[in-house]
């Protein structure tokens, strides 16, 4: 008798709490710090590698955004009006950006921009790479236009994020070029290549299923929870 393989329970749901969780352990050094114990070396390999919790809370944020990166090809591949999913992310972005400014630079005006930015500016370089598909000089025109966007804007992860995003949808279905264009991207620190690459570990084992996380409000509740767990922490770090 021919045993059924069994399927992997990470649909796209889990990975956005993955996403989500990994996101607010990154961003909680910002109550963190504050704590002498946080920023305590526990580990001292030698002079550029000192073990924190700050480290270590860094290094599983690393984990978010290649999965965001990931979703939003899904989501591109996937969606019957992408107008509308990019208005969406753009509309997250500017209602994301106070939180933003307030949580990293205390101030409503910060010279950096949310990851939302980020997303979208990704997203445009899929559409356009599709949409002009058969006129490669006003595809490099446009996609050119979006990189010069995405370094005068300094979103999050900046141009490479953006790159990064792009070269997800290019790779799509391809893991391991995948990961190692991720490194490429967004390693720096030696503990942070390694929490970049454990993100395709849950990314490898995408079963293709939407999950439990279904209808208008869930969905623009998983949007909201960036702009609003941001504010809540600038709240906790003003009142500390």
């Amino acid at each position: 008798m021919e045993l059924q393989k069994q399927k992997s329970p990470v649909s796209g749901s889990v990975l956005k709490l993955i996403a989500v969780i990994t996101m607010l352990i990154d961003h909680s050094y910002h109550v963190l710090q504050k704590f002498p114990e946080f920023q305590h070396v526990f580990w001292y390999i030698n002079e550029n590698y000192k073990v924190s919790l700050y480290l270590l809370c860094r290094t599983v944020g690393r984990i978010a955004f290649p999965i965001y990166a990931f979703l939003l090809t899904e989501g591109f591949q996937h969606t019957h009006d992408r107008r509308k999913y990019a208005l969406n992310l753009l509309a997250f972005a500017l209602i994301s950006e106070i939180p933003w400014n307030l949580l990293h630079g205390g101030t409503w005006l910060y010279e950096t921009q949310n990851v939302f930015f980020t997303l979208f500016l990704g997203l445009l370089c899929m559409i356009v790479y599709e949409k002009y598909m058969e006129d490669m000089p006003k595809q490099i025109c446009f996609l050119l236009i979006i990189a010069v966007t995405a370094m005068f804007l300094k979103a999050d992860y900046g141009l490479k994020g953006v790159g990064f995003i792009f070269a997800m949808y290019l790779l799509r279905e391809k893991s391991v070029p995948q990961m190692f264009v991720a490194t490429a991207f967004l390693s720096g620190h030696i503990f942070y290549t390694f929490g970049v690459m454990s993100a395709f570990i849950p990314i490898n084992l995408y079963n293709q299923e939407r999950g439990f996380i279904r209808g208008k409000f869930w969905k623009y509740a998983f949007y909201a929870f960036y702009p609003v767990h941001m504010l809540i922490l600038y709240l906790i770090k003003k009142n500390m």
